[in-house]
């Protein structure tokens, strides 16, 4: 009657300590959230209510096990649920934590501005650093669960005298999931890929999307996804547009007859892009590239922000000056011309009007 009477004592203590613990430290982390001015973010308080309870509880078993409330093998038991819920509740809080200090720490950088390569750049490294912390951070927390059960620490013991020939043996099964693993911790580190680079892999125009351990998502420019492993970067060449600056030059090519006036569409082009608000004012080059036997052709070369608004403008570009040529130099369209024989002279005739192809 007296254990009984001790252990409903308990456990109306422990939770009525558990809801008023819980309570008092819920409401500040609560007020603390809402300040703008401290690392907490403002929904903390919500995301570190269940691994709370986890912990109060865990210290409310510990604390009945420490004062006897339990006899026998109850005691051992309850004692090492507390320590399984102490483990659990830690690793969530440092895996939150983890999340906090990166969304702090990027929290300065602008993603979605015209010119963010610091901003991809500082993305990059804490998204994929905080993924391989928190990998091991799991990995650490399930193996310390598993050591706390006495016939599985035995073992442990027993494997880890045997390691050298264990990672061995992992290495070479392994390899390639691990070559991956450390492919993607490089990218990391020296970032010849970031968030949201505009890169062409497999002949195919994206953005980087996604960048995990094992793979990286390319968003191409139809909404398709290509998914490639993070080792293809590492071994395999490809473009990368964004590598230093979201800069870059675009080209059009006009193919004219060559009675075309070449300086009246160069200022063409000039009024073209000073009236666009696509261009970014710095590149405006129209030159004849190549001359072959029946056209010439005509390269316009101009810059804009990034390849995105690139494309555009090309597009734009090349539309207007289809269509100056048309009104402004019909004859200037490619011709094919052709000489036909009469007798012992040669008769030219005049251009058949046939556009080349």
């Amino acid at each position: 009657m007296n254990i009984d009477t001790t252990l409903l004592k308990y456990i109306v203590i422990s939770i009525a300590g558990l809801v008023v613990a819980f309570s008092i430290i819920f409401y500040i982390l609560k007020r603390v959230g809402k300040d703008p001015r401290n690392i907490l973010p403002v929904n903390f308080a919500n995301r570190i209510k269940i691994p709370l309870i986890i912990f109060i509880s865990a210290l409310a078993l510990r604390i009945g096990v420490a004062s006897s409330v339990f006899n026998g093998n109850a005691s051992k038991i309850i004692g090492h649920i507390g320590t399984l819920l102490f483990i659990l509740s830690i690793t969530w809080f440092l895996i939150i934590f983890i999340k906090v200090l990166k969304t702090a720490l990027v929290r300065r950088y602008d993603i979605s501005a015209s010119d963010n390569l610091a901003a991809r750049r500082v993305y990059t490294q804490f998204t994929i650093l905080e993924r391989v912390v928190v990998f091991l951070i799991v990995v650490c927390a399930i193996g310390v669960a598993l050591m706390s059960f006495e016939s599985i620490r035995s073992v442990g013991v027993s494997f880890l005298t045997s390691a050298g020939i264990a990672g061995i043996i992992i290495g070479f099964s392994a390899q390639k999931a691990l070559g991956t693993l450390l492919a993607g911790i490089q990218i990391a580190l020296t970032q010849p890929i970031r968030l949201d680079d505009v890169v062409i892999v497999e002949g195919e125009w994206g953005k980087i999307e996604e960048i995990t351990l094992t793979y990286v998502v390319v968003k191409i420019w139809d909404k398709r996804r290509l998914v490639v492993p993070t080792t293809y970067f590492i071994e395999k060449p490809f473009q990368n547009w964004t590598r230093n600056s979201a800069e870059i030059l675009g080209t059009v090519f006009i193919y004219t007859d060559f009675k075309v006036e070449v300086d009246k569409v160069r200022e063409e082009l000039t009024r073209l892009l000073e009236g666009s608000n696509l261009w970014d004012g710095q590149v405006n080059v129209l030159q004849v590239t190549d001359a072959r036997e029946k056209v010439m052709e005509l390269r316009a070369l101009m810059s804009s922000s990034d390849s995105s608004i690139s494309w555009d403008l090309r597009v734009y570009v090349r539309e207007k000056l289809i269509e100056f040529i048309q009104k402004n130099y019909p004859d200037s369209l490619p011709f094919t011309r052709v000489t036909l024989k009469e007798g012992i002279k040669d008769k030219e005739t005049e251009p058949t009007g046939i556009n080349e192809q």
